[in-house]
């Protein structure tokens, strides 16, 4: 992977990480389209990059961090995702992660449910309010939260539809799941290092690259998707999903 490669992949997951149009699949499909090598070297830095991406989530949120009571509830909601992601590791990056038809898929069936959940739910405009958030509620989130582990689905996306499903208001979900990608990458991070440093040794200039370009992008891209929800529904992002999927299928796969 070229210096220029790593530029290019750090600008697409620093602009996707928070939309929820999934990062994950949009790093696949862009390594693809830049004929970059589905090795494991590659795969590590598409999940680690991402980390860079969340950190812009710490500097902008420092303050609500130092909540307790907003900690424990993420780390209950991170608990889900934190069992099944040691679980089923093995599965999700030697078979699924880097499987274009599985991220087009997903990307399509994603889209799909965000207009459905866009006709249906009602209209939403309370302020932020993390109070919303109960323990239950939390761990709820974090198991919705776990579907993403499927390359394509959103990260973002599952929490945000999962959050509004069982109550929790607009703004404060979409605010929530930023909190929440802190332990939830963190941990990805940790594992890819333990588990496939190997692969890293060697490229870490590369690593740098991605790492510190989706961090700097990523905080531009929170603060213009805060703007863009308060505003508009996500129903647009449904629309971008179904069309990506198609078009991609249409003009690089058949």
């Amino acid at each position: 992977m070229s210096f220029l490669e790593a530029l290019i992949l750090g600008i697409v997951e620093g602009i996707t990480e928070f939309l929820p149009i999934s990062s994950t699949a949009h790093l696949v499909l862009a390594s693809t389209l830049l004929g970059i090598a589905d090795d494991p070297f590659a795969k590590s830095f598409e999940i680690i990059i991402q980390l860079g991406a969340i950190l812009s989530v710490v500097v902008l949120y420092w303050r609500k961090l130092l909540d307790v009571e907003l900690l424990k509830k993420t780390i209950v909601a991170f608990i889900p995702t934190g069992i099944l992601g040691l679980t089923v590791y093995k599965i999700v990056k030697g078979y699924l992660l880097g499987n274009v038809y599985v991220v087009l898929g997903a990307l399509l069936v994603g889209g799909l449910v965000l207009i459905a959940f866009e006709r249906f739910r009602p209209s939403d405009e309370r302020e932020v309010d993390f109070g919303e958030i109960t323990y239950k509620r939390a761990l709820l989130i974090g198991l919705f939260q776990s579907i993403a582990m499927i390359p394509g689905v959103s990260r973002s996306a599952a929490t945000i539809v999962g959050g509004s499903a069982i109550g929790v208001s607009k703004r404060t979900i979409v605010e929530f799941s930023f909190i929440l990608a802190i332990p939830t990458m963190a941990a990805a991070t940790g594992l890819e290092l333990l588990k496939g440093y190997k692969d890293l040794l060697g490229h870490f200039d590369v690593l740098a690259v991605g790492f510190v370009v989706s961090f700097v992008t990523a905080l531009l891209a929170i603060k213009s998707f805060l703007g863009y929800i308060k505003r508009h529904s996500f129903a647009a992002f449904g629309w971008y999903r179904i069309v990506l999927a198609v078009a991609y299928f249409l003009v690089f796969l058949r």
